[in-house]
């Protein structure tokens, strides 16, 4: 047979059929035959090649005259974009450019599916199909009807715009008319921009009211894109939204605006506008840039647009290498929070932020070991003034404190390793800052303040084997620090959250800003086990406390580090293979009373997934938290059957005795149809928020372009 085919291809190079146009085709068939000098048969298995194109079919007589094919199916014809075209009888002509198939169907991008009567191709771009049936559900022989199709007259094809026109299209679900238009335009499954109607997403609250988006997406060129999506409610609400996308070639900028009139604040016109930005500068610079703005406190949570209470607008050009850190930002803060039924001040924050850090690592020198260099700036601005406020006794507060912080800091660090395995570790820090401070009585003026701090650590980690194979690491540490603060006395601005974790319990210092050091000298001790299974699974505990020579003072109850000795730290992380966590973390006081605990559970499965939280913290005056704070939260999933996936998440306070937030979803999904239903509830409210019911609704044809995923395909049986 590959003889045959061979001779074959060998006889046909050498007529005339060879050069049907400039570009020269090749053609294998188990039988050739020549009738006179202008007709050639090919028969059995015959395969044509020509620009790209595949041709395959049972039977194909070419006649030379007409320059034309007579082609026996079954056919199939692939052209250069992997699209397909299958027929039971065809005429073409002898570039495949032209002609007519019968009985057939064309497959777009090996998804979207197009039966016709009659197929007409012109011009090698265009493909005209009448009595169509389109859609990309499979479709089974004892089940012929899909769960979606679009019927029409007439479907036009145009290959080199990718699109498909339909004329008397009318949508089915499952067999039923449901939706009727006389022109339709669609993207073919390859194309990934182009103008038309996004899928649209039901949205009903209980504030304004059942309303549809329906997104109209408008290319502006090779890299400009519009996306225009009006929103009409029940409830009065009129709303209009833009998004305007450009890329370049070193970036991107993206800016979105919207507008809305409505009955929850009548006469008034309330908005959004967002900006945001990415580009790469030249020596490795990235400039990153976003802003926000909104009319109203209330607007983001009316439209469920974000949950911020806090919006921050930032530019920042920064720079990250092996060994160097450069980073220039500023930063804007605008509060939009209700706290005890009144918003924020914007006057009392630092609205204005600037900071500039330069970060270099390089070799400890004489020393060995590896060292660091941190050049810091910081400012922050509030437009309160020194008079804004008063406390009971009539003394000014400081609300409207503006504040520069210049900062140098030199650190070092080196290991070594003697003995049985022991690490020991020398490490130090020494920072200079220099404070400018106006708009405050107590602080004003010019500050200067020396501080410096070293350690010593001791660590020997244990390692070994039980008869059951599995393996045991025992690491015992211990870590003397050494503190000295110079005088200078400034205001805390940045370091009023203190966390306390395995994290830090081996730092130099455990606030997370530069306004406050840690002071006193401390011994920090900790002790980890961990253990690794055979099977896969591993347990991971740790204990750890600090003691020092006295209380500073400096640390409140809640944040486990106030008094002469810290609360007992404990951890304990424990994973699972399939795709289970779970991690606890909890402070321990002298008296074994709890001050913060915090567990979390991860499950990742194939067919469900869940994440869980919950967290206890003690009432702390200092991070502003007034009352006892024990929260759970979940967010999981489940994969109901091989389509269908159900969602479930809430937020429950036990402190108020409510829940804060809780919502339910149902996802159908496979190779032609996406479906998503929500429905949604927030409970709390304040002077500029009511609790508030959502239910969304969203379908989306898969098949025609766009990004989402395909689901299984649909199994036919029999």
């Amino acid at each position: 047979m590959r003889l045959r085919r061979l001779l074959a291809a060998l006889l046909i190079s050498a007529l005339p059929f060879a050069a049907v146009a400039q570009d020269a085709a090749s053609l294998l068939a188990d039988r050739v035959s020549v009738s006179g000098d202008s007709l050639l048969i090919a028969e059995g298995g015959v395969e044509v090649r020509y620009r790209g194109q595949v041709l395959r079919a049972a039977r194909i007589t070419y006649d030379r005259a007409a320059d034309a094919l007579a082609i026996e199916g079954p056919i199939t014809l692939t052209d250069a974009n992997g699209n397909i075209l299958q027929a039971e009888a065809a005429q073409l002509t002898a570039d495949l450019r032209d002609g007519v198939m019968r009985a057939a169907r064309m497959v777009l991008n090996r998804q979207m599916q197009i039966a016709a009567q009659q197929l007409y191709r012109a011009g090698g771009r265009y493909t005209q199909l009448t009595d169509t049936v389109a859609s990309s559900c499979t479709i089974c022989a004892t089940d012929p009807t899909p769960l979606w199709e679009i019927r029409a007259r007439r479907v036009l094809h145009d290959q080199q715009e990718r699109q498909l026109y339909f004329e008397g299209a009318q949508l089915r679900f499952g067999g039923v008319p449901v939706f009727y238009v006389p022109q339709l335009r669609m993207p073919d499954p390859s194309l990934d921009r182009a103008a038309g109607f996004l899928p649209p997403d039901l949205r009903t609250t209980s504030a304004l009211g059942s309303g549809l988006k329906t997104p109209y997406f408008l290319p502006l060129g090779e890299s400009r894109d519009l996306t225009i999506t009006p929103y009409l409610t029940t409830k009065g609400g009129r709303t209009v939204e833009t998004r305007y996308r450009q890329a370049f070639r070193s970036g991107m900028l993206q800016f979105g605006a919207s507008a809305s009139r409505d009955e929850i604040l009548p006469g008034e016109l309330r908005g959004r506008l967002t900006a945001e930005g990415d580009f790469a500068l030249p020596q490795d610079f990235r400039l990153t840039f976003s802003a926000e703005a909104v009319s109203d406190p209330a607007y983001l949570l009316d439209y469920g647009l974000s949950d911020d209470d806090r919006l921050y607008s930032r530019a920042e050009i920064s720079r990250t290498r092996r060994n160097e850190y450069i980073s220039g930002r500023l930063v804007n803060v605008h509060s939009i929070r209700d706290t005890g039924g009144q918003l924020e001040s914007n006057a009392t924050l630092p609205t204005i932020i600037g900071d500039f850090t330069w970060h270099r690592r390089f070799s400890g020198g004489p020393l060995g070991g590896e060292a660091g260099f941190r050049f810091q700036h910081h400012a922050h601005y509030r437009s309160a003034s020194l008079d804004y406020d008063t406390d009971v006794d009539g003394d000014d507060i400081a609300d409207g404190r503006d504040l520069a912080r210049t900062s140098v800091r030199l650190d070092w660090r080196r290991n070594w390793i003697f003995g049985p395995g022991m690490l020991a570790a020398a490490l130090g820090e020494l920072t200079a800052d220099v404070y400018s401070i106006r708009e405050d009585a107590s602080f004003g003026g010019t500050t200067t303040r020396l501080q410096g701090a070293g350690a010593v650590e001791l660590r020997w980690p244990w390692s070994g084997a039980t008869a059951d194979g599995a393996a045991h690491v025992v690491e015992p540490v211990a870590q003397i620090v050494f503190t000295s603060t110079g005088d200078g006395d400034v205001p805390n601005e940045d370091s009023t959250l203190v966390e306390f974790d395995e994290g830090n319990l081996f730092s130099l210092g455990r606030f997370s800003g530069s306004d406050e050091r840690e002071e006193g000298t401390r011994v920090n001790l900790g002790l980890a086990w961990t253990r690794y299974a055979p099977s896969g699974w591993s347990l991971a505990t740790a204990v750890g406390r600090i003691y020092r020579l006295e209380d500073a003072g400096q640390f409140s109850t809640a944040s486990g580090l106030s008094g002469q000795n810290s609360d007992w730290l404990a951890t304990t992380q424990l994973i699972v293979p399939g795709g289970l966590t779970l991690t606890n973390r909890m402070l321990i006081d002298t008296g074994m009373e709890l001050t913060k605990a915090e567990f979390r559970m991860d499950l990742a499965r194939e067919r469900y997934g869940l994440s869980t939280s919950y967290v206890w913290l003690q009432a702390d005056a200092a991070e502003d938290r007034t009352t006892d704070t024990q929260e759970l939260y979940l967010d999981g999933r489940y994969g109901l059957t091989e389509n269908w996936t159900g969602k479930v998440s809430a937020r429950y306070d036990f402190e108020a005795d409510r829940a804060t937030r809780a919502g339910i979803g149902m996802q159908f999904r496979n190779e032609c149809l996406l479906v998503d239903l929500s429905l949604s509830r927030r409970f709390t409210s304040s002077t500029s928020v009511d609790p508030t019911t959502d239910f969304g609704l969203s379908v989306d044809l898969l098949g025609f372009g766009g990004s989402a995923k395909a689901g299984p395909a649909r199994q036919c049986r029999g």
